[in-house]
């Protein structure tokens, strides 16, 4: 028998706005820079014949990347990836430069998004919409048969895309055999990109994400697991960032996104979690190997990646090659990744993106950096961090808000759930863990001696919209 969805008539955000101070409307003075903006000329550089094409979700109107993919003569492939040209269209200086330094990144709630730039450029003159001549910053990366870069070129130009397309229909296709030319090779380059990424030791946790979701005219909350698609594409815009910070370590200057690499104690605290759920963990295997391995949808599986994501801990930017950051910092790397990275695919939803990808510009044509971009560099980490925060807090505020209105008047029932991540108790704090419940899509702290991995009964004790409080305690 089906499970039954479960929605919320209505859901309030408005008090999680106030909360975390998020900002309201654009000042007049922005939209009215904005408007003048969106009227500047676009790039002389004529690419307008390459078929680019946009994957995004469906509801998307913010269109920072648009790529197209072919195979290269003698062997290899090229990766054309385009990136909306924030830049040319936010002149230093300017009200609505200085307004995305306040906001930082786009903030997403599920009633509507805060947007790092004005909606007439974010959705319109800088987004790669379809069927318009738009501004772009089009990095070129050659690669061989076996996906290793054999060469990178970037460069201001003209494109325009020839299609919107969103994730579960590019899906469709692929498993058809029938996706447009310019993604075709989607697939092909994603899974050797991917199959680079776990040699190197990049850890890609293929959780599911939880999501506030309309239904009708309510809300329910869902889990919805990254397609195939979604994967390939997330290998072509790191493939990108790690071009750019190539680029820029080499010119000793500039801004990477960092974490340490996974520690060995929680390596070995990994393994005796694989050990005790039964995931096979093949003698030489890297964790990135034995992540990738695991199924998410099995309790076992997505146990296995909730303790996995301890791994994954202290990402942060770092600026390099500037006052008070002189010479090549000791850690380049990111964890995740494998690899030194860069954050440049994202330029009309983060703030950071604009001036990495500058910086990027300049060193590849051997110019020097504008002084607008590297006398922010120094800058960025601080904003980004605060501004990361504030994103994550309106996220997780968000479902911690749904999970509360759907479950508030189900206090005391008992629910099938599985079991994440488990506490030992001691003289000052009992027992618990986090469980996760099938409909609706609710994860949440539970009292008891939790069994990891596997499927238990528990009670809902307590399920408040005020403070966004959720608990269990196992039956």
């Amino acid at each position: 028998m089906p499970i039954k969805k479960v929605i919320a008539p209505q859901i309030d955000f408005s008090g999680l706005r106030q909360e975390l101070r998020l900002p309201d409307e654009f000042p007049v003075e922005v939209l009215a820079e904005a408007e003048e903006a969106a009227r500047t000329a676009l790039p002389e550089n004529d690419q307008t014949d390459v078929p680019f094409v946009t994957i995004d979700p469906a509801s998307s109107r913010d269109l920072d990347q648009a790529m197209h993919l072919s195979r290269r003569e003698g062997g290899g492939y090229r990766v054309r990836y385009a990136i909306a040209d924030v830049a040319t269209f936010v002149p230093a200086g300017w009200a609505v430069a200085a307004e995305s330094w306040v906001r930082g990144q786009t903030v997403y709630l599920p009633d509507g998004r805060i947007p790092l730039h004005p909606p007439v450029l974010s959705e319109g003159a800088v987004s790669l919409l379809p069927d318009a001549d738009r501004a772009a910053v089009v990095w070129t990366i050659d690669l061989d048969a076996e996906g290793a870069t054999v060469g990178v070129a970037l460069e201001r130009a003209r494109v325009r895309s020839r299609a919107k397309l969103d994730y579960a229909s590019v899906q469709q296709q692929v498993d058809a055999g029938s996706a447009p030319e310019s993604v075709a090779l989607l697939p092909e380059i994603g899974t050797l990109l991917a199959r680079r990424a776990a040699d190197r030791g990049a850890v890609n946790l293929p959780l599911p994400s939880q999501e506030v979701e309309r239904d009708g005219d309510g809300w329910r909350l869902a889990l919805r697991a990254p397609l195939p698609v979604e994967e390939h594409n997330a290998q072509i815009s790191l493939l990108t960032g790690m071009a750019a910070a190539a680029i820029m370590l080499e010119g000793g200057v500039g801004l990477l996104r960092t974490m340490p690499a996974p520690k060995p104690e929680a390596v070995e605290k990994l393994r005796a979690a694989a050990a005790s759920l039964g995931i096979e963990w093949p003698a030489g295997a890297s964790v990135g190997a034995v992540v990738g391995s695991v199924d998410p949808a099995n309790p076992r599986g997505a146990a296995f990646l909730e303790q996995a994501a301890d791994l994954l801990r202290g990402a942060a930017y770092t600026a390099f090659g500037v006052p008070g950051s002189e010479g090549i910092p000791e850690l380049t790397g990111h964890g995740g990744v494998g690899a030194p990275y860069a954050h440049v695919t994202a330029p009309l939803r983060r703030l950071a993106d604009r001036y990495a990808t500058e910086t990027c510009l300049a060193l590849h044509e051997g110019r020097p950096i504008p002084d607008w971009a590297r006398e922010a560099l120094p800058q960025l980490p601080k904003t980004m961090s605060s501004t990361d925060r504030t994103a994550s807090a309106a996220d997780r505020g968000a479902i911690d808000l749904a999970e509360a209105v759907l479950l508030e008047q189900r206090v005391g029932e008992t629910f099938e759930a599985a079991v994440l991540d488990r506490e030992e108790g001691s003289e000052k704090r009992p027992a618990q863990g986090t469980i996760a419940i099938d409909e609706p899509a609710v994860r949440a702290r539970c009292l008891g001696d939790l069994p990891l991995g596997s499927r238990i009964e528990v009670r809902l004790t307590t399920a408040d919209p005020s403070t966004r409080t959720v608990r269990f305690e196992k039956s």
